[in-house]
C-alpha cells in the first residue's frame, strides 16, 4: 500500500512537472463595425470585422525541450464575425479551402533558443509585416495604408501578405537592440509562391527603425516575371506621440506588366488622449509603368481616428479616411467597397467594438 501510495505520488509531481514545461493557449480578436464606404458609384454599408483588428481565431503552444531550447506552434484563422463563421476564401496557393474555418493567417511549427528561431509553415513575410508595425492603423480599417496598393503592381505573386511552404529564421534577443528575420518559400510548382525576403532592423529607447526587402518568382518563364517590394519604415515616441513614417516601392519585372511601380510615402502616428490613442496618416502613392494609364495613376490618402480603451482587452473606436485620386486611379477608402471610377474621391467611416482574448 505504502508503495502504492509513492508511487502514485511519484506520477502525480511528474505531471505536474511536465504540464509546467509545457502548455497551449488558445487565443483571439473579435472585431465588429459598422463602416459606409461611399464612391463615385453609390454608398455601400457593411458591417466589417477588421475594424482596428483582424476577427480571428487561433491555438498557440510551447514546450520546454531544456538546455535552453523550446519546440512551439502556431495556428491561427481568421472569423466572420458578421456571419458566424470562418474565413471564406478561395482555394488557391495563397488562400485556404473554399468555406469553413481553416488556419490560414498563420500555421507554423518552431525550435528556438539562444541561436535564434527556426520557423516553418505559412506565416507573414517580412517585407508586409514591415509594412504593417509602421502603419499607426495596423492596415486594418478604412484608414489602412493598403487602400492606396495597385494590385495590378503584384504581377500576379500570393505573397503580398504570407507565403506558403516557409522557411525562416529570426534572430536572438539580446543583441543591443538589433533583430531581423530572413525567409524563403518553395513555389511548389504554382506561380507566384516561390519568395525570398528579410527584415532587418534597431529599437532602443523612443527610436525604431527596418528596412524589408521581398522578392517573388511570378513565372519561371520564358520570359520570367518577378516581383519585389522594399519597405523602410521608421516610428519615434516623442513622449506626446509616436511618430511613424514608411517609403514603399513595389515593382515588377518581365512579362506583359514589366516596370510597373507603385511608391507610396506614408506619415503619421498614435497620440495619447484622454483613456485613449488617436491615430492619422497621410499617404502618397505614385504609379508608374510602360503606359499612360499607370503613370497617371497617383492618389493621396487622410485618415484619422479614435480607439478608446475600456479595459486591456476591450476598445471602441471610430475611423475616417478620405481618398483623392488622380485621372488614372480608381482607390476606395475600403478594399471591400464599392468599384470606383478613375479619377473620383472616395470617403470611408467606421465604428466598432473590438475585443482580445
Amino acid at each position: 500500500m505504502k508503495k502504492s501510495l509513492l508511487a502514485l505520488a511519484a506520477l502525480t509531481a511528474f505531471a505536474g512537472v511536465a504540464s509546467a514545461q509545457s502548455s497551449v493557449t488558445l487565443f483571439g480578436v473579435i472585431d465588429a463595425n459598422m463602416r459606409n464606404v461611399k464612391n463615385s458609384t453609390g454608398s455601400l454599408k457593411t458591417q466589417s470585422t477588421d475594424g482596428a483588428g483582424s476577427s480571428r481565431l487561433g491555438l498557440r503552444g510551447v514546450e520546454d525541450l531544456g538546455g535552453g531550447m523550446r519546440a512551439s506552434f502556431w495556428l491561427e484563422g481568421s472569423v466572420n464575425v458578421d456571419v458566424g463563421g470562418g474565413a471564406k476564401t478561395a482555394a488557391t496557393a495563397n488562400g485556404s479551402g473554399a468555406n469553413g474555418q481553416d488556419w490560414q493567417r498563420r500555421a507554423t511549427v518552431s525550435l528556438s533558443g539562444g541561436f535564434g528561431e527556426i520557423r516553418l509553415g505559412r506565416d507573414y513575410t517580412p517585407d508586409f509585416w514591415n509594412h504593417t508595425v509602421f502603419d499607426p492603423f495596423g492596415t486594418n480599417g478604412v484608414g489602412s495604408s493598403t487602400n492606396l496598393f495597385n494590385a495590378t503592381a503584384s504581377g500576379g505573386a500570393t505573397t503580398i501578405v504570407r507565403a506558403n511552404n516557409s522557411v525562416g529564421y529570426f534572430l536572438p534577443g539580446g543583441l543591443g537592440g538589433i533583430y531581423g528575420q530572413a525567409m524563403l518559400a518553395a513555389g511548389e510548382g504554382a506561380a507566384g509562391n516561390k519568395h525570398m525576403g528579410f527584415r532587418l532592423g534597431y529599437a532602443a529607447g523612443p527610436l525604431n527603425v527596418a528596412f524589408a526587402y521581398g522578392k517573388t518568382d511570378v513565372t519561371a518563364g520564358p520570359p520570367s516575371v518577378d516581383w519585389k517590394r522594399m519597405n523602410l519604415g521608421a516610428s519615434y515616441n516623442l513622449g506626446f506621440m509616436t511618430l511613424m513614417g514608411q517609403y514603399i516601392t513595389a515593382d515588377v519585372s518581365g512579362g506583359a506588366s514589366n516596370g510597373t511601380e507603385t511608391t507610396n510615402y506614408l506619415i503619421g502616428g498614435n497620440v495619447p488622449m484622454g483613456g485613449g490613442v488617436f491615430k492619422f496618416s497621410y499617404v502618397k502613392s505614385d504609379g508608374d509603368g510602360p503606359t499612360a494609364a499607370l503613370k497617371a495613376r497617383d492618389a493621396t490618402q487622410f485618415a484619422f481616428g479614435y480607439q478608446y480603451s475600456l479595459s486591456k482587452r476591450t476598445i471602441v473606436y471610430g475611423h475616417y479616411s478620405r481618398v483623392s485620386n488622380k485621372a488614372g486611379a480608381n482607390y476606395t477608402a475600403s478594399s471591400g467597397g464599392l468599384a470606383n471610377a478613375l479619377g473620383k474621391g472616395s470617403t470611408g467611416y467606421e465604428f466598432g467594438v473590438n475585443h482580445s482574448f
